[in-house]
Formats: structure tokens, C-alpha cells, sequence
């Protein structure tokens, strides 16, 4: 076998063939790399691998269709078949030497991550693992190519034959998934010859045992197949010999079989022991948060996915598959939209977006709207979408699946149904998704009130949150609002220093706990507590129950932040917590300081110090002041902290703050404090930061000259064999 695997390596580059082959390879990938890579900064390589997938319907066939073919043209073959050695190790031989010439391009391409290292943070298991994936489906399609053509003496048709195979499994998924053609017998058979669905993946960051599994059986039926017609042809020439060989229909069916029984066993292992998540960011995998509160489930739970599961989300379907296979109690359900469009009336008034899920429990159920393609699925629950300024279109950012899932198990597990509200008709400021997220992955209503519709503060109330009011209370809502913190009742303000100089009666709603606002806004004296200018602080977090993620310095950021004084003194009636706070250089710049019109230089600059009239720090940012009647007063001096900009600044920690004031403000008699939430993941790694000149450079190297140099080498060779 060694010596026709050398006859058919060296065959294949002292001639053009291996050489053109290697070339257009390197070319297409060099091609999408210096796009998707270099130009647009991708660290995923899986990128440009996916893109040029389909250059195997190209180049397997040049490859393959003179491995077999011309040996039967030229009579050859009979050689081979009366040669000693036996024909499995001849099939083998031909085939790895076209294995090996393949593998030279993807030696070089496993090259390029490792440049990528270079410009920034590129995630190498994830990356490697897909170079793998395209490997396998690679190997599967020159297996494919060299049983056809062991089929026919031409390498043209052999060349049209291996197209044909390869093109009709690359697009199987997409011709078996095609409306209610995809519920049939004969769509579920052919879907079996899929060769582009694994790969996918792989691409996707996961390490799929089944799928390699897949692959290696489609290159051991392909040339099992190519045995066969090649033992048919070694017995053909004795008609008596025929009706006794060993080619015979029970055989090759016998084979299929057990390769067909074997993948079905596999798929059938749960895919915690056959996927793993290979992500840099641990996308598909559960937290050990949600694996400990999964165990503790007793109560049964149906995740309905409203989608033709030809037409599933692969990033959702293993997340369920792990949730299924962490508890006994779970099941996962397909719904077919086309075959149920009325199946989500059931669990909401609106129209169910495909690929959405609903979570079913013995007692409740919750929808998490996968979002809709009018939107560009920027509506998303399960995914976090920004603006690419480049594009001006939303690309995916975060992954919430099982934030959303874990939350949605737990709301229809709980007895409880706790309501916050959110006060309206002062121009209240609304709370950014990620905020309100906290509320429902606490699995907590959250409604509006507006006082001047209502006698009194309802008794639902469990938290009552004014975030940054424009305009005053009236006295008659102040009053409201006082006679359910006297009840107990808790209260969530946040301040804006442009208009709480102007609120009278919002102030003496703070007044009665006790908590003093100073004219203007905070400023730092001291460079370590603010971020590019004085106004945007960096306040100590101070070591509390409200604080436990996040204490420390320069954790949370607060932009244009209003003092806070507790005036009353620790006492028996109330007691305060300071949980945010700047340093002894801090200042309070006056309304009319800032109001100052300022030309020169030295002037502006005078902005962000301390001048005549501010009032000199220290300051608390954030306070806590709870009552003799359990009444509590949580009052955070930025209405522009708790905002996804301001979030995005510190890494989520400003979330996590928010997440900590909510528990601390509710009751855990009215709602389960230890709720498991689980924020987003990032959904990729940060891009890659390449100069202009570099990317050339790069971009030439592997788009041009590798390629060409192969080319080159290829056509030297060839016509330096033609002279002699």
C-alpha cells in the first residue's frame, strides 16, 4: 500500500493537477480571508471556511476523476488486480495520496489563525475545531469522487459524476427542508446523505462526536462502493467465477446497514456525551447555576420551539439539548408553524414568531420571542443586537438563551407573581431592555402607574421605581407615595441634575427619609475616580447586601452624578447605607458655575475643577434608608447610569448593581431573592485590529502569492517532464 500511495502523491505533483488544485484552493481561501479576516477583522476563520465550501464541487472532481478512471482506460488496472497486494490496500493507497495532497492545504490554512494572534484575541480550540469539520467534509468529498471514478473508464464523466454527488449533498439540507416536502418518508431518507449540515457544526463552535462520526462513515461506504466495483471488474473476466464473488447486493446492503444502525445509535446517546462547546465564551453550555437549580426541578416542563426543526436554530437546539439532559423534568418539543399556525393563541395575544419558544409548566407558561425578520430580529429576547456603524445594519452581540430559558422555568415553577411598577406622567425616563430583563428573569411583572388615575399606590406594589422625573409630583402624588412607604412599601429613585433643583415636592419625598441633594453635578478632583473627564465618575462601591458583585474601586461608572447627604443620623426610626461614593477631592459644580460661558482654553478647563461656590466633596452617589415600618428609599444620584451605554463602559458591572438594589429593595417573603439569573453572553470575541498596510501585505501573501507560486511550481514541473 506504502509504494502506490508514493506512486499516486508523486503522480499528482509532477504533473499540474495536485499543483492546480493546491493553488485554487489557496487562492478562494486567500480570497475571503483578507476579506472576512484582515479587512473586516473577523478572529473566526470559520468565516472564509464556510464561504468557500462549496469550491470541493470544483476541484474534488479535477482531482479524483483520473485516479480510477485512467487505470481502466489505459488497462492498467488489471495489473493492480493480480498484483499480490490486495485490493482494500489498493482503493486505500490511491485515496490517501489524494488525502495527503488535501492536507497540505489545510496545513497552511491551520497557519493562519496563529497569524491572526498577532492583531488580537483569536479563540483557538473554536477555530481549530472548524478547520477539522473542514477537513472530515473535505476527505468525505474525495472519497465521494473516488468512487465515481471507479464507476467508468472516462475521468470527463467521472469528473460529472463526482460533481454530481457532491453538489446534490451539499445541498440536501436545503432540498429536504423545503415546506410540509420535509415531514415525508422519503425527505427523512435522503436528508441521510446530507454532507453540508455537519459541517455547519463545526463552524458554529462545537466539537460534534455523531458528526465526525457521520463523516468517517460516508468516506468508509464511499470507498467500500469503490471496492466493490473494482472486485466486480477483478472477477469479471470468468463468467464462472462471477456468480460466486464476493460482490453481491446482501453484502453492500449488509454494510449500510451496520453504518446506518451505528449513526443511529450515536444520535441516539444524549448530546452531553456526543457535542461539546468549544466557544471561548461557553455559548451552548449551561451554567453550573442553572445545572444546580435543574436538579432541584420537580415539577415537569415542556419547552415548545415554534419551528420546522428542519428550520430550527442550531445555536437554540443545543442549549435546550443541555437543559433536557440536566433534568429529567425537561422535554423539548418541536412545533411545525406551517402544520399549527394557531398553536401560540394558547399563550399569547400576538402573533408567535417563528423560531420563538414557550415555556410550558403545570401551572403557568411564558413565550420568549425569538424576534421577527421585519426587525431584523434586533426585537429579539434570545438575542442582543447592536448597530454596526459600517453597515448601518444589527449585528448579533450577546446570546441570552439561557438567561431567558432558565428565568422562564423558574416563573412558571413559582407560586408567587410579584408586580413592580414603573411610575409614569412626570416624563419619567424609561429603563433600557437590559434593566427590565433583571425584573423578568426574577420572573416579576412589570407594569406603569400613573397616580393621577389611581386613589393609591396598588398593594401589588412590591417596588415602586421613579427614574429621573422631568417634572414635579403633585401633592397630591406625593402624598400616595407616602402613605405606601408607611406601609412598608419600597422606592427606587433615580436623579437628573438637570431638573432635581426644580422638584419641590420630589425633594421632600427624599427629604422624609432624610437624604439631602446638593446643587450641580459631582466632579473629581482625583484621576482615579473618573473616566476621560471629571464628570464621568469612578465612585468607591462600598462593601454591602446591595453590593456583593461589584464592590471595590472604579467597578461602576456614573456620568453627571447629583451629591447625596443622609442628614438624619443612624436612630431607631431609620438607618442608611451609603453603597456608592467619591473621594474627599470630589466637587459639586454649580447650576450657575456650569451655566458660565466659556472661550478660552483655560477657561473650559476650569469646568472640570473646583471653583468659588461649588461645594466640596466627599459624596455619597447611592444611598439605602430603610424605616422603623420596613419602608425602604434606594435613591442613585445618575439617571444615565443605569442605560446600556454606561453598561456596555464597565463590562455589565453596572447591570449587576442594579440586579443587587432590586433584591435588596424586594421582600424575599414577596418574591424568591435567590432567583438564578443569568446574564448574556458575549456572542463573539472583540474584533481584530489590523493596519492598512498590514492587511495588504497579508492580503497579497495568502490571496496571491502562495497561490501562484503553485501554479507556477505546477506548470514548471509539468512542462520540464513534457521535454524529456
Amino acid at each position: 500500500m506504502l509504494a502506490i500511495f508514493k506512486r499516486e502523491f508523486k503522480s499528482l505533483f509532477q504533473n499540474v493537477i495536485g499543483w492546480l488544485f493546491l493553488g485554487v484552493t489557496l487562492a478562494l481561501y486567500g480570497l475571503y480571508f483578507f476579506v472576512y479576516n484582515l479587512s473586516y477583522g473577523h478572529p473566526y476563520v470559520s468565516y472564509s471556511l464556510s464561504a468557500i465550501s462549496f469550491i470541493f464541487m470544483i476541484t474534488v472532481p479535477i482531482l479524483t476523476m483520473r485516479i480510477l478512471a485512467e487505470e481502466k482506460r489505459g488497462k492498467t488496472d488489471q495489473l493492480l488486480l493480480t498484483s499480490p497486494v490486495s485490493l482494500w490496500k489498493v482503493i486505500l493507497g490511491k485515496y490517501l495520496a489524494l488525502a495527503a495532497a488535501y492536507s497540505i492545504c489545510i496545513l497552511i490554512i491551520c497557519i493562519s489563525p496563529i497569524v491572526l494572534r498577532f492583531f488580537g484575541d483569536v479563540p483557538l480550540l473554536e477555530t481549530y475545531v472548524s478547520i477539522l469539520g473542514f477537513w472530515l467534509y473535505g476527505l468525505s468529498c474525495i472519497a465521494i469522487g473516488t468512487f465515481a471514478s471507479s464507476l467508468t473508464e472516462s475521468q470527463v464523466v467521472s469528473a460529472v459524476i463526482s460533481f454530481v454527488f457532491i453538489f446534490v449533498g451539499y445541498m440536501m439540507s436545503s432540498l429536504t427542508s423545503i415546506g410540509s416536502w420535509s415531514e415525508t418518508v422519503v425527505a427523512k431518507i435522503l436528508s441521510c446523505y446530507d454532507l453540508y449540515g455537519p459541517l455547519q457544526n463545526f463552524m458554529s463552535g462545537t466539537l460534534p462526536l455523531g458528526d465526525i462520526l457521520y463523516y468517517l462513515s460516508v468516506i468508509f461506504l464511499a470507498l467500500f462502493f469503490a471496492y466493490e466495483v473494482m472486485q466486480k471488474r477483478r472477477w469479471s473476466v470468468s463468467k464462472k467465477m462471477i456468480s460466486t464473488s464476493v460482490f453481491s447486493v446482501g453484502t453492500i446492503v449488509l454494510c449500510v446497514a451496520v453504518v446506518i444502525a451505528g449513526n443511529f445509535g450515536v444520535s441516539k446517546i444524549p448530546k452531553k456525551y456526543t457535542e461539546f462547546d468549544v466557544t471561548s465564551k461557553k455559548i451552548y453550555s449551561i451554567t453550573n447555576d442553572t445545572k444546580k437549580y435543574l436538579k432541584s426541578l420537580k415539577e415537569d416542563i415542556t419547552i415548545y420551539v415554534y419551528v420546522d426543526k428542519k428550520s430550527k436554530d442550531e445555536n437554540v437546539d443545543k442549549t435546550l439539548s443541555k437543559y433536557e439532559g440536566a433534568s429529567k423534568h425537561i422535554k423539548v418539543k418541536y412545533i411545525n408553524p406551517t402544520t399549527n399556525p394557531d398553536f401560540g393563541t394558547k399563550y399569547t395575544d400576538t402573533e408567535l414568531n417563528t423560531n420563538s419558544l414557550v415555556v410550558v409548566g403545570e401551572k403557568k407558561a411564558k413565550v420568549i420571542d425569538y424576534g421577527s425578520q421585519e426587525n431584523s430580529l434586533a426585537d429579539s429576547q434570545i438575542y442582543e443586537y447592536t448597530m454596526d456603524s459600517s453597515t448601518y445594519s444589527y449585528v448579533a452581540s450577546g446570546y441570552d438563551c439561557e438567561g431567558q430559558v432558565t428565568a422562564a422555568i423558574q416563573y412558571v415553577t413559582s407560586d408567587s407573581d410579584t408586580t413592580v411598577y414603573q411610575l409614569t406622567g412626570h416624563d419619567e425616563a424609561s429603563l433600557s431592555d437590559s434593566y427590565t430583563e433583571i425584573f423578568e428573569k426574577k420572573f416579576m411583572n412589570v407594569s406603569t402607574l400613573n397616580l393621577l388615575q389611581e386613589d393609591s399606590v396598588p398593594k401589588d406594589c412590591a417596588a415602586l421605581f421613579i427614574n429621573a422625573p422631568q417634572s414635579d409630583l403633585s401633592t397630591d402624588d406625593l402624598a400616595k407615595i407616602e402613605d405606601y412607604m408607611k406601609n412598608g412599601g419600597a422606592v427606587y429613585c433615580s436623579l437628573d441634575y438637570k431638573t432635581i433643583h426644580t422638584l419641590d415636592n420630589f425633594k421632600k419625598l427624599l427629604a422624609d427619609y432624610k437624604i439631602e441633594t446638593v446643587d450641580g453635578v459631582v466632579g473629581e478632583g482625583n484621576t482615579s475616580y473618573y473616566y476621560q473627564n471629571a464628570f464621568y465618575l469612578l465612585p468607591t462601591v462600598e462593601s454591602t447586601d446591595l453590593t456583593t458583585e461589584v464592590a471595590g474601586n472604579s467597578s461602576v461608572f456614573v456620568p453627571y452624578g447629583v451629591g447625596l447627604k443622609y442628614t438624619g443620623g443612624d436612630s431607631d426610626e431609620m438607618s442608611s447605607t451609603a453603597f456608592l461614593s467619591t473621594s474627599e477631592d470630589s466637587f459639586a459644580k454649580t447650576s450657575d458655575n456650569i451655566a458660565k460661558e466659556r472661550t478660552k482654553s483655560s477657561e473650559q478647563q476650569a469646568l472640570f475643577e473646583m471653583e468659588d461656590g461649588d461645594a466640596a466633596g466627599p459624596f455619597s452617589l447611592g444611598l439605602m434608608v430603610t424605616d422603623q415600618n420596613g419602608g425602604k428609599m434606594v435613591v442613585v444620584g445618575s439617571s444615565y447610569m443605569f442605560t446600556e451605554n454606561a453598561n456596555s463602559i464597565v463590562s455589565g458591572r453596572n447591570a449587576k448593581l442594579f440586579q443587587g438594589i432590586v433584591e435588596g429593595m424586594i421582600d424575599t417573603e414577596t418574591t424568591n431573592k435567590s432567583a438564578v439569573v443569568i446574564p448574556a453572553k458575549d456572542y463573539s470575541v472583540s474584533s481584530l485590529t489590523i493596519s492598512q498596510r498590514t492587511m495588504i501585505v497579508y492580503g497579497i501573501m495568502w490571496g496571491i502569492l502562495m497561490p501562484i507560486a503553485a501554479m507556477i511550481a505546477g506548470v514548471v514541473i509539468w512542462a520540464r517532464r513534457r521535454k524529456k
